[in-house]
């Protein structure tokens, strides 16, 4: 890869990558923190990166880095999160938007990580697998898990209202 197919993956990928790591870690400078790592580690590697794989290489990278800096800062604590979900809140939410994410804060971060990746960014079962280091029928039983649990909590009344 040349100089300047690495500044046109920046072009091209850096706002989808941004979105998506942001979405799993829900702040804004560990977002930008992981992005950045992961086009310096393909800038790293550029010379054994075809152009045609960048996208997915940069998608696995910042997934992982991800993964690394969540497990480093423990802000994710599933069991804790698992324990607000049976509390009724007292605080209503009134537009989609925030009932969603509140549904999606409450997935593990593989599950989230795999609705991003498919509703979000639209990625095949088998680019979602590269990225995930899983087989593509994994990635269709989670992602069917993951909905399963998203449908769960969105129809409930209390959740919604």
């Amino acid at each position: 890869m040349t100089e300047k197919e690495y500044n046109k993956c920046v072009d091209l990928y850096a706002d989808n990558l941004f979105r998506f790591i942001v979405k799993n870690l829900e702040h804004g400078e560990d977002a930008r923190d992981v992005v950045q790592n992961a086009f310096e580690i393909l800038w790293k590697h550029c010379s054994d990166v075809p152009l045609e794989k960048a996208k997915s290489y940069l998608f696995t990278v910042a997934y992982h880095n991800m993964i690394d800096h969540v497990r480093k800062v423990k802000r994710i604590t599933l069991v804790d999160q698992f324990k607000e979900e049976d509390r009724v809140s007292e605080q209503k939410m009134h537009n989609a938007r925030s009932v969603l994410e509140g549904a999606l804060n409450r997935l593990s971060e593989v599950q989230r990580s795999l609705i991003m990746l498919k509703d979000y960014e639209g990625y095949s079962y088998e680019e979602i697998g590269e990225i995930m280091n899983l087989n593509p029928s994994q990635v269709k039983v989670y992602l069917h898990r993951a909905r399963t649990h998203l449908k769960e909590y969105l129809v409930r009344i209390d959740n919604v209202i």
